[in-house]
């Protein structure tokens, strides 16, 4: 079986008791054979790069400015498509829309989004979408801007929202969210999204699945989350495993290169 973490943060993870060779070794363990390690700085990103360097069979990489973050460090065009061009580098992001925790800079979130997605378009790589209290103007953008391709990760909108966004050919990414007890209408829409077009995440080291809640997440935890959502989906997870195995494939331009 070959499952993917199609988002996680293996620079963010808590190092004191375990190595990173201990964490991908462990999400092996639970066939999690590969993951997509994801930037929220250009700064962390290449961090996040050297620090993976040993690992690169194992990772590949996103590089982009998180809407939280775009005031951290000064936005450099040319820096950012220097590094988005990197071969390792098989999106941009993440990117996207935050208003629930920040509300004072609309426009310049904005303009940032649409950055990421003009330069997904001429690199002809996919964009990773964050958005929270921000769903009208996430789905204007990507329609105006004519986003190339993409995921909304950690998905928790509803069915509404899913439909415009297979509508623009985008793919839908469900995290250990969908097993929380109070997740049913999300339920509902793992439901509604037609297999090919899904992928599992952990967005480790946030939100871990029922049953290590409260626990630091880890990208062997998207066994779990696959797991349930073969329950919702009423298929065997070794479908799910070779389903998203290649939708991840399709969508990050990657086929052929990843095996068992």
């Amino acid at each position: 079986m070959y499952l993917i973490d199609s988002h996680c943060h293996l620079d963010s993870l808590d190092f004191s008791n375990k190595s990173i060779d201990d964490v991908l070794q462990d999400a092996i363990r639970h066939d999690v054979k590969h993951c997509l390690s994801v930037a929220t700085t250009l700064s962390g990103y290449e961090s996040m790069r050297d620090f993976l360097k040993p690992y690169t069979k194992q990772c590949s990489f996103s590089c982009g400015i998180h809407p939280l973050n775009i005031e951290e460090e000064i936005y450099d065009a040319n820096r950012f498509e220097a590094l988005a061009s990197q071969d390792n580098v098989i999106a941009l992001g993440e990117t996207g829309l935050d208003y629930y925790y920040q509300q004072d800079n609309l426009e310049q979130q904005q303009a940032n989004f649409k950055e990421h997605i003009r330069l997904g378009r001429k690199l002809n790589k996919p964009i990773i979408v964050h958005t929270r209290n921000a769903r009208q103007d996430t789905l204007r953008i990507l329609k105006d801007e004519h986003v190339h391709s993409g995921v909304l990760h950690c998905f928790t909108e509803d069915i509404d929202t899913a439909k415009q966004l297979l509508d623009i050919g985008f793919y839908i990414s469900f995290s250990g969210i969908i097993t929380f007890k109070n997740a049913e209408s999300l339920r509902e829409v793992a439901r509604y999204v037609p297999m090919d077009r899904i992928l599992v995440e952990t967005d480790s080291p946030y939100l871990a699945p029922v049953p290590y809640r409260g626990k630091e997440n880890q990208p062997a935890y998207v066994r779990e989350i696959a797991d349930y959502l073969a329950v919702l989906k009423g298929v065997s997870i070794d479908k799910i495993a070779r389903q998203t195995t290649n939708n991840f494939c399709q969508l990050f331009n990657l086929q052929g290169a990843l095996h068992e």
